[in-house]
């Protein structure tokens, strides 16, 4: 907190120098775009003592994340990494699934609702402070959302889920049939899917149930954990697997800070908050990774990710200190991701010598796009109403007496998945998520699921390689060279700017539906006798 104290303080002296000036009467571009962002204070606005307080509430709600332990079945003292994750994953036992669902929530967000009420108001009251010329806020939302530089952007997310939500609904009816075939009379009539049964704490990804709704599942399977195992793979070695593909383009290797300094694994006899995360230490070498790694296929797709984000600062090191952050979040967020679509391909995979005996004909392809799909699609209608949650509640659209029954109305409406029990106004299941308490936005996710594909088919262009889901972009300099010219730019440019530089299109759904064209027909011709969608009826499922 000192030292966040000490930042915020060097923040304001900056901020008043800069609000001096009027900021229009510049006519140098790269001048005036850095002064309107300094003009912009954020958390220092709010003064010492306030500014404290906030910082308080968010490390105590990381900290009751963080510390999180619950009891499910017969085990107790289970962290949510890796011990939780893996029974969601790995578990299909309802009632174990439920406990485990239930347990979780109980222990993070239920005890962190009356702090994040005051973050709430503590964040509205920055965000006004915040004001400054034409830079209006009201609330937290739209300070959050000034990132952005959209005054629409809004409406363009929202437009990019309309594109979307046809496929998310056939993927939604597909996973449901084939887990009635699992769980029966256990599933709801109301056509939602109960979220405890998607293999994942949030219902965020559904890759973990692959086995039980994979259209051929004869074939072998395309999750290489078992032959990482077999080939004595440990963290570091995914981690070296990653720069290598980095690499491959012509892209710096990671710095030796990195590797000294970078937390791999969960340590012993200490609690750490897991979520996995990249670091910028401000430096022109010190990058680092935070992430409590265990061999697997997701985590080897997770470290790509991560990866991408280091690449990313290391790119755009030598702008300005204003300038040293993405075009936009969702780049940030973008460009492991990426990387990570070659990497999942079975060619890339068979390359490296992780996969064997894969079919690659239809029904291979097939069983491929559905995996990419349980990742790729399945997330947008969560990535897209997290943050519907928080513009409403920051706005005062959704009062502190409703936090929870506004989140189970989103996650009916938009994901089609219920709760496995009651809830109510006790609980605040929003807090069961880690961006909720570290007050991370969450849009930029959702609209890095839609452009990753954009940047995808510009690659494999770069690449010569013109069927987007066999393209595998390891070794191609021309993509390096690529992303070299527009990421090295950070944000001394708008993104929009950006984005039509490196693909020629606005932000466009069209690259991620091609991308799953074969999947699309499949779906359509498997549900002919299946209602696709599902009934929203809220007084099921709590007040």
């Amino acid at each position: 907190m000192d030292a966040t104290a000490k930042s915020e303080a060097l923040e304001y002296l900056i901020w008043k120098e800069v609000t001096k000036y009027d900021i229009h009467s510049f006519t140098d571009t790269m001048v005036k775009r850095q002064l309107q962002k300094l003009s912009i204070l954020g958390s220092a606005a709010l003064g010492p003592r306030d500014s404290a307080r906030m910082t308080e509430l968010v490390a105590d709600m990381e900290n009751i994340y963080g510390s999180a332990k619950i009891c499910v079945g017969k085990k107790c003292e289970l962290s949510l990494e890796p011990d939780v994750t893996e029974v969601m994953a790995r578990e299909r036992d309802y009632d174990l699934l439920k406990e485990a669902w239930i347990n979780w929530r109980d222990e993070t967000g239920k005890k962190m609702r009356q702090m994040y009420t005051e973050y709430v108001n503590l964040g509205n009251k920055m965000a006004i402070k915040s004001s400054h010329g034409s830079d209006i806020f009201r609330d937290f939302g739209e300070y959050w959302l000034h990132s952005y530089e959209d005054d629409n952007f809004k409406e363009k997310v929202i437009q990019l889920w309309n594109e979307v939500e046809p496929f998310y609904k056939q993927l939604h009816a597909f996973v449901r049939m084939k887990l009635r075939i699992r769980y029966g009379s256990r599933m709801p009539k109301d056509g939602t899917i109960p979220a405890h049964l998607l293999g994942n704490m949030w219902a965020q990804s559904w890759t973990n149930i692959m086995d039980d709704v994979t259209p051929y599942p004869d074939l072998p399977p395309l999750d290489v954990t078992d032959e990482m195992h077999k080939k004595g793979f440990n963290s570091k070695r995914m981690f070296e697997m990653a720069e290598e593909f980095f690499v491959s383009l012509g892209l710096d290797p990671m710095t030796d800070e990195f590797w000294n300094k970078s937390m791999f694994v969960k340590p012993e006899n200490k609690e750490v908050v897991c979520h996995a995360s990249a670091w910028n230490m401000g430096t022109s070498s010190d990058f680092r990774i935070k992430m409590c790694s265990e061999v697997n296929m997701d985590n080897l797709i997770k470290i790509h990710h991560e990866m991408g984000h280091i690449v990313y600062y290391m790119l755009y090191k030598d702008q300005p200190f204003v300038f040293r952050d993405g075009a936009n979040p969702a780049f940030h967020e973008a460009l492991g991701d990426v990387i990570a679509l070659s990497v999942s391909t079975p060619d890339h995979l068979k390359k490296v010598g992780l996969l064997e005996g894969y079919s690659d004909d239809d029904k291979g392809i097939l069983n491929f796009q559905l995996l990419m799909a349980l990742d790729k699609v399945a997330f947008l209608p969560f990535g897209f109403l997290i943050d519907l949650w928080r513009w409403d509640v920051f706005a005062n659209k959704t009062s502190k007496n409703e936090y929870n029954k506004k989140w189970w109305q989103l996650r009916l409406n938009y994901q089609g998945v219920s709760p496995p029990g009651i809830r109510n106004e006790e609980d605040f299941d929003p807090g069961s998520k880690y961006h909720i308490p570290s007050g991370t936005p969450y849009i930029g996710y959702f609209v890095s699921y839609i452009i990753q594909f954009q940047f995808h088919k510009t690659f494999c262009e770069l690449a010569n390689q013109r069927t987007l889901h066999e393209c595998d972009i390891f070794g191609s300099k021309e993509v390096g060279e690529k992303i070299r010219e527009v990421f090295s730019q950070g944000s001394s440019t708008p993104w929009q700017q950006q984005l039509l530089q490196l693909t020629n299109q606005e932000m466009s759904a069209k690259p991620l539906l091609e991308y799953f064209q074969p999947l699309r027909t499949f779906l359509k011709a498997e549900l002919k006798n299946e209602k696709i969608g599902w009934k929203v009826n809220q007084k099921h499922y709590g007040n």
